[in-house]
This record gives structure tokens, sequence and C-alpha cells, in this order.
């Protein structure tokens, strides 16, 4: 029987959520690939017998380069910088992102950080995205939307909500995942964020830990941002992006007083929710953050 053929070009590719994640870490281009499945749906097997293939096949010319000008530095992409170049083209290309933004009160957050950072005596070092991740996981059980992907034409809600947190390398961002956030205390939260930076770094994560969030969160507060917006990473369908706490002039009760505000910008795939649930989201957020005393439930 004739083997199926690749994708045309300009059709849209049916892969599986696996197939698509392996093809990512494996460097795969999915239009390159024949599925085999229904409808010519790619399956994880259809990826790993591409690379296989791929592998016994004599290596093909490349092409020819375009001249650099003279003095200017050309800087050929690490693996995992092309890896991540596809993923947030593929992103911006296929998701219809939207992004709705809050002000939260931190105040009574980091006096309760600083309280409870000084009764662990330096063992575990409570942060400030530590208790966004925390937060994000109690949000998450209640909107489930946000912790969801699309997949041809249908919304696959996740059992299990794993929220990454987004490391920057020398190579590239990457956001490993914590399993189980919803399960874990605020302690063991800032235990596992510290391991999971350690071993980045060190470049010994778990395949599973790479690819297995369900959200993503960002913080760019130790850089002094204020605020920014995240590019949704497939097949997730939400991300939150966090600026830096700051001293800021509000009103409370028809006077002008100094709080600790930090500014939350949620980005969603319009496909799966809508900007009122997401309104609803970023609410619910932010009463848990400003009673801060529900993370330690």
């Amino acid at each position: 029987a004739a083997a199926p053929a690749p994708a045309a070009p300009g059709r849209e590719i049916v892969a599986s959520p696996i197939a698509r994640k392996l093809a990512d870490e494996m460097g795969v281009d999915l239009r390159q690939v024949a599925g085999a499945g229904p409808g010519g749906r790619i399956t994880k097997d259809d990826v790993l017998a591409y690379v296989e293939k791929r592998k016994a096949a004599p290596a093909a010319p490349s092409a020819p380069t375009a001249a650099a000008p003279p003095g200017e530095q050309v800087v050929e992409l690490s693996r995992m910088r092309l890896a991540i170049s596809r993923r947030m083209a593929e992103s911006k290309r296929t998701i219809p992102h939207f992004y709705v933004q809050v002000a939260v009160d931190m105040t009574e957050a980091m006096a309760l950080r600083q309280g409870l950072n000084e009764a662990l005596g330096g063992d575990v070092k409570v942060t400030v995205n530590d208790m966004v991740v925390k937060a994000c996981a109690r949000t998450l059980a209640r909107f489930p939307h946000f912790n969801a992907s699309y997949v041809e034409d249908r919304i696959h809600v996740h059992p299990r909500i794993n929220i990454g947190i987004a490391i920057a390398l020398e190579q590239g961002l990457i956001a490993p995942a914590i399993p189980d956030t919803d399960h874990k205390s605020l302690v063991e939260i800032a235990q596992a964020s510290k391991d999971l930076a350690e071993r980045a770094r060190q470049g010994v994560l778990k395949a599973e830990e790479y690819t297995g969030a369900t959200f993503n969160v960002t913080n760019l507060g130790m850089y002094e941002m204020d605020s920014f917006i995240a590019i949704i990473t497939p097949p997730q369908s939400a991300a939150l992006a966090v600026g830096a706490v700051k001293p800021q002039p509000v009103v409370r009760e028809g006077q002008v007083v100094v709080r600790e505000m930090m500014l939350c910008t949620l980005a969603a795939d319009h496909r799966v929710t809508d900007g009122a649930r997401a309104a609803l989201f970023l609410r619910e957020l932010r009463a848990t953050l400003e009673n801060p005393v529900t993370l330690l439930l």
C-alpha cells in the first residue's frame, strides 16, 4: 500500500497533543510528517517513524545562506531557541489571544510573606511568585476552562493542575511544571520552584517536567517591570504575566494612601473562553492574593 503523504502547504495539520509535544522536543516539522491516523491525523508513532527515517536518510546538501554585510555578527540558533521560535510562532499564528489586566493590592501578602519567611528560619524562602502560583492553582480549580486545551474543535479540560513557572536560561526561556500544584501547600510550592530552577540550570529536568504544564506563570518583577503580556504556550489555553510589587498611591475609603501594588495580565485563548470569564478569573485571583491567609489553608 502507498504510504500516506505529508500535509499539503496551507492545509491544517491534524495531530494528537502527544504528537505535537514530541515533535517540539525532537525538532520535527509536522508539515513533513505523514499521518496514518483517521483523516490523516498524526500520532506519536508517526513522529517517531519520521525521526527514524530522517536518521537513516543521507544528509541533504545545505542551502546556501545569504552573505552577511561586513562586520555583522551572525548567531546560529541553539536547538532550544529553534524550538521556542517554532512554538511561539505557532501560538501567535493559530491561537486568537486576548488580554485582561488587574491591579492587586499585595500589602497584606507582603507582610504575610515576611512573617512566614522569618518563621521558616531560612530553610525555605517563599517568594512573591510562589504566592501567585498558589493563588493561581486555587483559582484554576474554580475556573477549569483556563486549565484546558483546544483540540480539533473541542475543549479538553485537564484533570490535573500543573502550573509551569518561567525560568530564564542562557539558551532561552523554559517553563517546567510543578505537578498537582493545587494539592501542594505554599511551602511545598516554594520548595518545588527552587528545585526546578536549580535543576533547569543544571540541565537535568525530566521530560514530563518540560511538557507537563497546563498553565504558565511568568514573572518579570525581579527586573522591575511594571507589566507585560505573555504568549500562550500550545496546547495551553492561558498564561499569567506578573509585574513588580511597587508602592503606589491609591484611594481607600476616600483617602489617598500608599499600598504595595502589582499588575497581573492574563492572556487567554478566545476559542476556549471569553473576556467576561477572564475578568471573573482575575477577580477571584485578586481576592485570594488580597486575603493571603487563605493561601495557608
